[in-house]
C-alpha cells in the first residue's frame, strides 16, 4: 500500500495536504506515529485548517508509513509532554463538531490512543489485515482518551469489555464484523479513504459521533462477578479490575461524566508503580535487542535451516521452538530410543495444545512434519545454525564440538545450550571460535520467551547480530551477555539460593520462605523452583567449583544433604518437599525439617522465628547486588538487560519492574544502607557492589 507523505507541515509530525475536495492530515511521527504532543497540536491545526477552506468537503486522518498510528507516545508519559495542549480528548471534540465529515483510513495498526483517535472520527475503514485494539493494560493502564465509553456504545458492552480487558488485537476484517469497522479498504490507503469521504460527504444529514449516544447496554454483564474473576497474580490485574469499572461506567455515566471518571483512573494508574514497572518492561524488552559497540556495517547471516544435537527435553522443546516458527529442524540423537523419546514427548506437547483448543490438528502435524528426526551426524554438516543441546558437562561438549567442527560447512553457526559453562572453553575445541556462540533457552523451550545469547572472546559480530535477529524471529526476547560463571540469571540465583539455605539453617521453613517470595510476587518460591529444576544438577555445580570456594565464608549444606538422600526434586518425588504420585502440588516433609535442624547444629547456629520480611528483604537485595556487580563487569550490556531476564526466566514479578528497577524504586541510598547494614552482621558475602557504592555516592537515582 502506498502511505507516502504528502503535504506541508501543520506540526513538527504532521502534513497537511487537499486532494481536491478532501483534506488528508498524515501522521507523520515514525516509528509508529506515536500521539506525542506535536501529533496532537497538528492534528489539532489541521482540523482547523480544513474547516476554514471553503473546498474541503471532507476529511482524511491516515499515517505515514507503515501503520496507522500505534497509541501514544509512552515516553512522554509522566512528563508535561504527556499533558501539553491540546490533549487527545480536546482533538478528539474538535472531530467530532466538524461539519465535515472525518475518516480514519486505517493500515498497519491502529493501538490504543491510535484507536481511540480513529474512535472519534465519524468513520473508520480499515485493511483486512490491520491489527485494532485497546491495549493500555498489557501497560498497568486503562485508555485514558474515552476509549471504554465509546467502545461499549459502539459494539456493545461484553465484545468491547473482553476486548478492553484483554488488551487483544483484532484484524481488519474481525473489525468490520464487530461495528468497529464501517469498511474494508480496497486497494491503496488513502485513495480509498478518499474515495469513501466524498461518499459520505454527499449524504445528508449530521455525521454519526460515537459520543452522542446514550449509555451502553449492561444486559448480561455481572461486573461483580468479573471483578472476582480477575486472576490476582496477573501482572496487570488492577488495570483489568480498572478496566472492568470504567466499562461500567459507560453503562451507567453521561458521556461526559464517564469521560472524566475514565481519565481520573488512568491517570492513578499511570503514576503508580505497577505501569511504571510494566513500561520500564516494556522498553527494556525492546532496548535489549539492541547492540552496543557493534562494527558499522555487520550484516547478520542468513538462517534458513537449523540443526538440534541432542533430543532430550531442551533439545526437543527447541526444536518445537523453530518448527513453530515455520522453520526446517533436523533433530539428531546417537540411539534410536533416544530419538524416539524425544520425538514423542514433542507429539505429547503438542497434543495437549490441540487438546486446549490453542492448535489444530492440521497444524500439529505441520508442525511435526517440519522436524526431522535422524541417527546421522552427517544431516548436520548443510544447517545454517546447529545447536548442541547434550548433558552439562566440559569434556561432553568439547568432543561435540570437535565433531561438529569436523562436519559443519565453511560459515554454520555453532551454538551450545549451556546454562553455565565457559563459551571460550568450548570454542576452542573448534578451529572456528569465531562462529561459536551460547544460546540459553530456558525450559520449556518451546514456551519460555527468553532467550541468552552468550558471546565469547571470539565470536564475530556477525554471529551475533545473526542470533539476535534469529531469536526474534522465533518469538524470544534476546537478551546478549558475557562470558562467566552462570551467566546473569544462574549467577544472580546463587546469591539467591544461598540466602535461602542460610535463612533454613537460621529457623525458617521451606514452605514459609516459599510463601513469602510468593507474595512479593515471584511465580513460585526458590525451594519450590529448585525442586522444579533438578537439584542435581546444581549439586554437580557446586561439586565443580567446591576447589574454588574459599574456606571462611558460610556454607550452607542444606542442599547437598538433602542430595546426598537422592533427593532431586519433582523427578525423583522427593526434594525440599515430597510429591505425591503424578502430582506437582509440594507437601512439607518432616524428613528435611530434620534434616536442616541438624545442619544448623553442625554449623552451630541457634535457630530463631524469621519474619516473612527478612526473607524478602535478603533474598531480593541479594539478586540486586549481585545485579550490579554483573552490570558493572559488562557480564550484561546495561542494568535494563538484568530486569528482562529475571522477569521472563525466573519468574520476578513483572508489576515491579525487575530487581535492578526495584531496587531504584526503593532508593538506592536505601538499598545500599540494607546492604550495609547484612554486611556488617552476616559478613563478606554481602560486600557492596562497587557500582552501588558508587551511584549513591554520585547522587545518581538509576544504574
Amino acid at each position: 500500500m502506498n502511505t507516502g507523505i504528502e503535504g506541508v507541515a501543520v506540526s513538527e509530525a504532521v502534513r497537511y495536504a487537499e486532494q481536491g475536495d478532501v483534506a488528508v492530515i498524515w501522521l507523520a511521527n515514525p516509528p509508529v506515529n506515536g500521539l506525542g504532543d506535536a501529533v496532537r497540536r497538528g492534528i489539532s491545526a489541521g482540523l482547523h485548517r480544513a474547516a476554514l477552506s471553503p473546498g474541503v468537503k471532507a476529511i482524511v486522518l491516515a499515517g505515514a508509513g507503515k501503520v496507522f498510528c500505534g497509541g501514544a507516545d509512552i515516553r512522554q508519559f509522566n512528563t508535561p509532554a504527556a499533558t501539553a495542549r491540546p490533549m487527545l480528548r480536546e482533538v478528539i471534540r474538535q472531530i467530532e463538531q466538524s461539519s465535515k465529515p472525518v475518516v480514519a483510513a486505517i493500515h498497519g495498526v491502529a493501538l490504543g490512543g491510535g484507536l481511540e483517535l480513529a474512535l472519534g472520527c465519524h468513520y473508520r475503514i480499515v485493511a483486512a489485515e490491520a491489527s485494532l485494539g485497546l491495549t493500555e493494560v498489557n501497560l498497568g493502564l486503562v485508555p485514558g482518551g474515552g476509549g471504554t465509553q465509546r467502545l461499549p456504545r459502539l459494539i456493545g458492552s461484553g465484545p468491547a469489555l473482553e476486548l478492553i480487558q484483554s488488551g487483544k488485537q483484532v484484524r481488519g476484517s474481525q473489525a468490520l464484523a464487530l461495528g468497529l469497522a464501517d469498511a474494508l479498504i480496497d486497494g491503496e490507503v488513502v485513495a480509498s479513504g478518499i474515495a469513501f469521504a466524498r461518499r459520505m460527504a454527499a449524504q445528508a444529514g449530521p455525521h454519526p459521533v460515537i459520543g452522542a449516544k446514550p449509555p451502553a447496554d449492561a444486559a448480561g454483564l455481572d461486573f461483580v462477578a468479573l471483578q472476582a474473576a480477575v486472576n490476582s497474580k496477573a501482572c496487570n490485574a488492577l488495570a483489568q479490575r480498572t478496566a472492568i469499572v470504567c466499562v461500567q461506567a459507560a453503562t451507567q455515566l453521561a458521556f461526559d461524566e464517564g469521560l472524566d471518571f475514565e481519565r481520573s483512573l488512568f491517570d492513578e494508574l499511570v503514576a503508580g508503580p505497577e505501569s511504571k514497572a510494566l513500561r520500564h518492561l516494556f522498553f527494556a524488552e525492546r532496548e535489549a535487542a539492541k547492540l552496543e559497540g557493534q562494527a558499522a556495517g555487520t550484516l547478520p547471516r542468513a538462517i534458513a535451516s537449523v540443526a538440534i544435537l541432542g533430543a532430550g527435553t531442551m533439545g526437543a522443546g527447541i526444536a518445537m521452538a523453530f518448527a513453530n516458527a515455520r522453520m526446517p529442524v533436523v533433530l539428531y540423537e546417537r540411539e534410536q530410543a533416544a530419538l524416539d523419546r524425544g520425538m514423542d514427548m514433542i507429539r505429547r506437547n503438542y497434543a495437549v495444545t490441540v487438546s486446549k483448543g490453542s492448535l489444530s490438528a492440521q497444524q500439529m502435524q505441520e508442525r511435526l512434519d517440519r522436524i526431522r528426526p535422524t541417527l546421522d551426524v552427517h544431516l548436520l554438516a548443510d544447517a545454517d545454525l546447529v545447536i548442541e543441546a547434550v548433558f552439562e558437562d566440559m569434556v561432553v561438549k568439547q568432543a561435540v564440538f570437535r565433531q561438529l567442527d569436523a562436519i559443519c560447512k565453511p560459515g554454520a553457526i555453532l551454538a551450545t545450550n549451556t546454562s553455565r559453562l565457559s563459551i571460550d572453553d568450548i570454542a576452542a575445541a573448534t578451529g572456528r571460535p569465531q562462529d561459536v556462540i551460547g544460546l540459553h533457552f530456558f525450559s520449556p523451550a518451546n514456551v519460555m520467551k527468553l532467550l541468552e545469547v552468550v558471546r565469547g572472546d571470539a565470536t564475530s559480530d556477525e554471529v551475533i547480530a545473526s542470533c539476535m535477529k534469529m531469536a526474534q524471529g522465533i518469538g524470544k526476547i534476546p537478551v546478549l551477555v558475557r562470558v562467566c560463571e552462570g551467566f546473569v540469571g544462574n549467577r544472580m540465583l546463587t546469591g539467591y539460593w544461598r540466602e535461602a539455605g542460610f535463612l533454613l539453617e537460621e529457623g525458617a521453613s521451606p514452605s514459609q520462605i516459599d510463601a513469602a517470595m510468593k507474595r512479593f510476587g515471584f511465580a513460585m518460591g526458590p525451594l519450590t523452583m529448585a525442586d522444579l529444576a533438578g537439584m542435581d544438577i546444581n549439586w554437580a555445580t557446586r561439586k565443580r567449583l567446591a576447589p574454588t570456594r574459599a574456606a571462611h565464608l558460610r556454607y550452607s549444606k542444606v542442599a547437598d544433604r538433602i542430595c546426598e538422600l537422592g533427593r532431586y526434586g519433582q523427578k525423583t518425588s522427593a526434594g525440599y518437599y515430597r510429591y505425591e504420585p503424578g502430582s506437582r502440588t509440594p507437601i512439607a516433609d518432616p524428613v528435611v525439617d530434620a534434616l536442616i535442624v541438624e545442619c544448623a547444629r553442625e554449623a552451630g547456629i541457634v535457630r530463631r522465628e524469621i519474619s516473612d520480611a527478612e526473607i524478602v528483604e535478603r533474598c531480593v537485595l541479594a539478586l540486586v547486588n549481585e545485579g550490579a556487580r554483573i552490570v558493572q563487569e559488562g557480564i550484561a550490556q546495561r542494568a535494563s538487560d538484568v530486569d528482562v531476564v529475571y522477569v521472563n526466566g525466573y519468574g520476578f514479578p513483572a508489576w515491579r519492574g525487575g530487581p535492578m528497577f526495584h531496587a531504584e524504586t526503593m532508593g538506592l541510598d536505601v538499598v545500599l544502607g540494607k546492604i550495609e547494614q547484612l554486611h556488617a552482621t552476616r559478613g563478606e558475602h554481602w560486600t557492596p557492589a562497587p557500582l552501588l557504592v558508587q551511584r549513591v555516592a554520585a547522587g545518581q537515582a538509576r544504574f
